[in-house]
């Protein structure tokens, strides 16, 4: 059997691939993060076994715990679902959860996910790249492992010329801003703040 690495997509329950739809539907174990909207998980067959491994703020689920239950459970021969919000792959630690799996011998396979970086300015009619205004978009982290926004170069990103799409910064927006302002962004930039962007 396999372990599925699944994207929900960025909230509404439409925006779910077929695939991932068809692999949630017939899944053994469903191990979720809290993005996984109730919908998505309803989905699920009513054997199926479903696992909250999500992060809440002061109350976080290690990842490495994360990685050792993906391991045992894709050792045991039982199709496992991974579900996480938005893609795998973009700050969803998709990565480190395939390099277990790939160390241990277990095999995966990554099912991509809308991403909420472009889902959800598409879905509040925000383009993230229009003829004549952004030719590209870049997508960064507002929060870092050591807590703070320190270890982004704000001031180069300032300088791109690119819409610049910060998810998970409201922690550090002040902070942020500040030092995209020293990079010379000018302070009547037009912002978009999204929260549960497509619900």
């Amino acid at each position: 059997m396999t372990v599925y690495l699944v994207g929900a997509g960025p909230g509404d329950p439409e925006l779910l691939t077929v695939r991932a739809a068809r692999l949630v539907a017939r899944a053994d174990i469903i191990v979720h993060d809290r993005l996984a909207d109730a919908a998505i998980l309803s989905l699920a067959r009513p054997d199926a076994e479903l696992i909250d491994v999500g992060k809440r703020p002061g109350a976080p689920t290690p990842q490495e715990n994360i990685n050792a239950l993906l391991v045992h459970l894709g050792s045991q021969g039982l199709e496992v679902v991974r579900l996480k919000g938005g893609d795998p792959y973009v700050f969803g630690r998709g990565g480190e959860e395939a390099e277990a799996l790939l160390e241990a011998g277990v095999a995966y396979c990554v099912v991509p996910g809308i991403s909420s970086s472009i889902a959800a300015p598409a879905a509040a009619g925000v383009p993230v790249t229009h003829r004549g205004v952004s030719p590209g978009f870049t997508v960064v982290t507002g929060h870092r492992e050591s807590g703070g926004a320190d270890e982004v170069n704000w001031e180069a990103l300032a300088q791109t010329g690119t819409t610049l799409i910060v998810l998970m910064g409201v922690a550090h927006r002040r902070t942020i801003a500040e030092r995209l302002m020293r990079g010379g962004l000018a302070a009547d930039t037009p912002v978009c703040a999204v929260r549960w962007g497509t619900r």
